[in-house]
């Protein structure tokens, strides 16, 4: 198998793979908070404690996946064609 063949598959192996897990778990954890739903601050000892909500997902913790919002937008575009 030569190399341009075997890096194709490589990547399509790679993209179904993202695909299928888009479309059993379309959300993960946010990325900033790591899905705690608020900044972690530590106190004077070095304690951890909850701060304040994370701002980038408001506390709900889950983030859309991009590959899901792709596909979501995507749909939206050929409802709204079709109509």
């Amino acid at each position: 198998m030569t190399l341009p063949a075997l890096a194709a598959l490589l990547l399509m192996f790679v993209t179904l793979g993202y695909s299928a897990l888009c479309a059993v778990s379309p959300f993960g954890n946010c990325r900033r908070c790591r899905g705690f739903g608020y900044q972690l601050k530590s106190d004077r000892r070095g304690r951890l404690k909850p701060g304040r909500t994370c701002r980038r997902c408001r506390g709900d913790r889950k983030r859309i996946r991009i590959g899901r919002h792709l596909f979501n937008v995507a749909a939206r575009i050929h409802r709204d064609g079709t109509r």
